[in-house]
């Protein structure tokens, strides 16, 4: 898969690395076990199975209008059976009309086309914080990461080829 996300400043990427970090420590699947170097705290924007490089240029002008102020809030859970863990980027009307902005310039450049949950009316925002959480142990996690909103910022914009695991920054 491939995807267009927003990235955190420093500080606020450090605070969400903490939640992934205590839910490693309390014995829980936690996005700290994936160990690839792109691997960071992230809001996706659009998804597709492959997004044409093309868009970067298109996109440059949304990336221009970054750094953005984000609230990270309440714990969401995805999925049935095992769950996707996660906690709401808190929809703000700039960040709403920069996704719509994003997923609808990208779609020609999006083959077969987007996932449904990330169009425009359809999308959640969200910074995952585990995957393949057993119903069992929904309890426990969301102990660890309920807890104060992350107040902070996006600061990048990013598409992420998942075929060559690597990310390219829009600029």
């Amino acid at each position: 898969m491939h995807s267009i996300e927003l990235l955190f400043d420093s500080d606020t990427e450090a605070a969400i690395r903490r939640v992934w970090d205590d839910l490693a420590t309390a014995g829980l699947p936690s996005q700290a076990g994936v160990k690839a170097a792109t691997n960071r705290p992230h809001v996706t924007l659009t998804v597709a199975q492959s997004i044409a490089p093309a868009v970067d240029e298109l996109l440059a002008p949304v990336a221009a209008r970054l750094p953005m102020r984000c609230v990270i809030g309440a714990p969401l859970l995805f999925g049935s059976g095992k769950r996707t863990l996660a906690r709401l980027a808190v929809p703000s009307a700039e960040m709403i009309l920069m996704q719509a902005e994003v997923a609808l310039s990208c779609l020609e450049h999006q083959t077969p086309g987007p996932l449904d949950h990330t169009l425009p009316g359809a999308w959640t925002p969200h910074v995952t914080l585990a995957r393949r959480l057993a119903p069992a142990d929904v309890a426990a996690a969301l102990d660890v990461v309920s807890g104060n909103d992350v107040v902070g910022t996006f600061s990048g914009l990013r598409r992420w080829d998942g075929d060559a695991r690597v990310d390219h920054l829009i600029n």
